[in-house]
């Protein structure tokens, strides 16, 4: 496995901005190369600055495609595919937070690096039948969050951001996803005011 890691490692940075779409595509979709994409996004910025956007943006491509191929194998194949492929426990919660949660259950496990489970709500997002563009949506803020907050902490840290990456991804990752959730209490809070503070006076 470590040599596996080691040739998609040199292989992506070989490429560069296509070797790490073609990466993250892989990772968000059938194989998975755990913090390989968040790692080489920050090694690429710190040797070419001026294209730290388009690393970011490549890899957060990349994982939207792989995340949308995942989700029309769960859209095709149903649940019966999803229990095949997970423990049935595991299916049974991931399906629950997504119908309580809707698409913060994408976007909230797409900003954390592993051992958080993401695949299972991918899939889980296809056998709900969610409309496309928004599941699209939703992994693009996620994605774009994650690779995007890497490329600009490589700008700001140098090499002391690949340690950090490293050391601290979990927090970080946490602490993303719980501004994210804060982010969405607070719009469906404004969103339930408009609405009430929009509704007609009832006659007396």
């Amino acid at each position: 496995m470590q040599r596996l890691l080691a040739w998609v490692q040199g292989f992506a940075l070989s490429l560069g901005g296509p070797g790490l779409f073609i990466i993250a595509f892989l990772d968000s979709s059938f194989l998975s190369f755990p913090e390989v994409c968040d790692l080489l996004i920050v090694w690429l910025t710190v040797r070419h600055k001026e294209r730290m956007l388009f690393y970011a943006l490549m890899t957060t491509a990349g994982s939207i495609a792989g995340c949308f191929a995942l989700y029309l194998v769960g859209q095709r194949g149903g649940e019966a595919f999803l229990k095949r492929r997970f423990k049935a426990g595991h299916v049974e919660r991931a399906m629950a937070v997504f119908r309580r949660y809707g698409l913060l259950a994408v976007i909230v496990p797409s900003l954390l690096p592993p051992p958080m489970p993401f695949k299972i709500f991918v899939l889980a997002a296809g056998v709900a039948k969610v409309r496309r563009f928004d599941f699209l949506v939703a992994v693009a803020i996620g994605r774009g969050i994650r690779y995007f907050g890497e490329g600009f902490l490589a700008l700001w840290y140098g090499e002391a951001a690949i340690g950090f990456v490293r050391e601290n991804a979990r927090m970080v990752g946490l602490i993303m996803a719980g501004l994210v959730v804060i982010g969405a209490i607070g719009w469906f809070w404004w969103r339930r005011r408009a609405r009430v503070d929009g509704s007609p006076a009832k006659p007396v």
